[in-house]
């Protein structure tokens, strides 16, 4: 095959895929049927050959068998009017053979076509035949070529008195062959014509595949597409119609975790085996549908898009989000801490313009009083803070929600088991964990009568353990584990980012240091979420 390609190339033919494919696949159903034909052809004329052979010997066998052929061979001379010939000319015409010779055991011709060769010996050896033994052969004599037949003349007696041999004209032989070409042709013909149609319905088809380019193109953008999915920063997973595994890119193994070494053994497998039963696998999978589908795969959020292609299968690309879903964070942390400043200006405000009307009307002793109230509620709640909680991060985030949570008209207080002492091996993630579950509880307790949170975080020998409770709805029933999927969300979407990952990463967060998180209700019909962090502490 890429040997009649190159030829093609060589002899200058059309560089296009199909026209190649289908100028092959005529050469070679032309090959075969002339093939074909020789190798047929071969054993029909030995089988032709054989076949006037063995006429010939049944004819001479036929005429020995006649008693008083042996009989006129004794009792006449070999003359052209003698009994034996007229029986032999008799024969001849009968069977259609080119010869009938009836020879005494000296070799003389008693009988032969032309009656001038009567008397005279044979051309060739007759001593087969005067021996006793059948002689079929293809040979050359005074007639030119022919298939031969030679038995044995038996007298009554049993004694061999001559012998007979009868030809059959080898031109009838080649005649009978070369009359089986034209019907042999034409059978090659037509298969060579349906073989030809075959090859052109094919190259339809591959024309349809593969957009009518030529080899040297498809190549080229085979080797295009292997650069191309291996260099750019967006992750790629082809799938087949059943769901395995045809092709991953670097980047979507780097983003999925997978090793970089085993990519080229993913081909095949199952996305199940190779993900594990998840959100990610499922919005791979297509039993998510959507548009920029999010998802969270070990610390990594991702964004992904899938697309079914023509063939059943699908591609699906991956959208690194963990870095800007951070930023978002942040800001959201400085857009919390705004508020809460803006919530303290504003409350300041309100003080400084009653400290100034109290002085204004002359009140000196009861400004002095207010202020010093004030400055005390401040500094109680602070202290009540930093005494139970001894890490300054998770204090000062406690401190500002506070204020976030007054300016709402929720009341933040701590539980009275609340100690946590300043051990924490890494503060960051249970910072995390702590705000979003307050967040969300602010969010959740806002709506209800008389709102509060209560949060709780003390130590249990190395664990951090944590409880946020509010005084909200509560989690709806059944839902206790949905909570905690990507996407799934009672927010509404906000414009800088898409809601339902505050509590994934919230477990995610604790799952990455062996704890563990819990959804539940309270006494009152609010939701309680319990956090536990093995080793995380000193």
């Amino acid at each position: 095959m890429r040997f009649l390609l190159t030829c093609a190339r060589r002899l200058g033919l059309p560089r296009r895929a199909v026209s190649q494919i289908l100028l092959t696949q005529l050469a070679i159903a032309a090959g075969v049927a002339i093939l074909a034909t020789g190798l047929f052809l071969a054993p029909l004329g030995a089988q032709l050959d054989d076949q006037a052979m063995r006429r010939a010997l049944a004819i001479a066998q036929s005429a020995a068998a006649d008693p008083a052929l042996a009989a006129d061979l004794l009792r006449s001379a070999p003359t052209p009017d003698g009994p034996v010939q007229v029986a032999a000319e008799r024969i001849r015409r009968a069977t259609g053979a080119e010869y009938v010779v009836v020879v005494d055991p000296n070799g003389i011709r008693h009988s032969h076509p032309s009656p001038d060769r009567i008397g005279r010996p044979v051309s060739t050896d007759p001593g087969d035949a005067l021996a006793g033994r059948d002689v079929m052969e293809i040979d050359e004599g005074t007639l030119g070529r022919s298939a031969r037949g030679k038995v044995p003349l038996v007298a009554a007696d049993g004694e061999i008195v001559g012998a007979v041999s009868v030809g059959i004209a080898y031109d009838s032989v080649r005649a009978r062959l070369l009359g089986a070409i034209p019907g042999l042709l034409a059978y090659a013909g037509g298969a060579l014509a349906a073989g030809a149609l075959a090859a052109y319905l094919l190259s339809r088809r591959i024309q349809r595949q593969t957009r009518d380019l030529a080899f040297s193109d498809i190549s080229a953008l085979l080797a295009e597409r292997e650069a191309m999915l291996h260099s750019i920063r967006e992750g790629v997973i082809a799938l087949d119609r059943a769901g395995r595994v045809r092709l991953v890119n670097d980047e979507a193994a780097r983003l999925l975790g997978l090793s970089p070494h085993s990519v080229d053994a993913l081909a095949g497998r199952a996305l199940d085996d190779v993900l594990g039963a998840g959100r990610t696998t499922d919005v791979l999978a297509g039993r998510v549908t959507g548009r920029d589908l999010l998802t969270v795969q070990g610390a990594r959020v991702l964004v992904a898009n899938r697309m079914v292609t023509e063939d059943g299968g699908a591609v699906a690309t991956l959208r690194d989000r963990t870095e800007l879903e951070h930023l978002a964070r942040e800001l959201d942390s400085t857009q919390g801490l705004i508020e809460a400043l803006r919530a303290q200006d504003h409350e300041h405000a309100n003080r400084l313009h009653t400290l100034l009307g109290l002085l204004e009307l002359g009140l000196h002793d009861e400004a002095a009083e207010f202020v010093t109230e004030v400055a005390g509620v401040h500094r109680s709640t602070a202290e009540q803070v930093t005494e139970r909680v001894r890490d300054p991060l998770l204090a000062a985030l406690l401190v500002g929600k506070g204020a976030v949570a007054a300016e709402r008209g929720v009341s933040l207080r701590l539980a009275d088991r609340t100690l946590l002492p300043d051990r924490l091996v890494d503060p960051g993630d249970l910072v995390t964990i702590t705000g979003n579950l307050v967040d969300n509880a602010l969010d959740a307790a806002a709506g209800s009568a008389a709102p509060w949170v209560e949060v709780e975080l003390r130590a249990e020998g190395r664990s951090a353990v944590l409880h946020v409770r509010d005084s909200g709805p509560g989690i709806p029933a059944g839902r206790g584990e949905e909570i905690f999927t990507e996407g799934w969300s009672t927010k509404q979407p906000s414009a800088l980012r898409e809601r339902g990952l505050g509590l994934a990463l919230v477990r995610r967060l604790a799952e990455r240091q062996g704890g563990a998180v819990r959804a539940g209700g309270t006494a009152d019909g609010g939701a309680e979420f319990s956090v536990v962090l093995p080793e995380a502490l000193r």
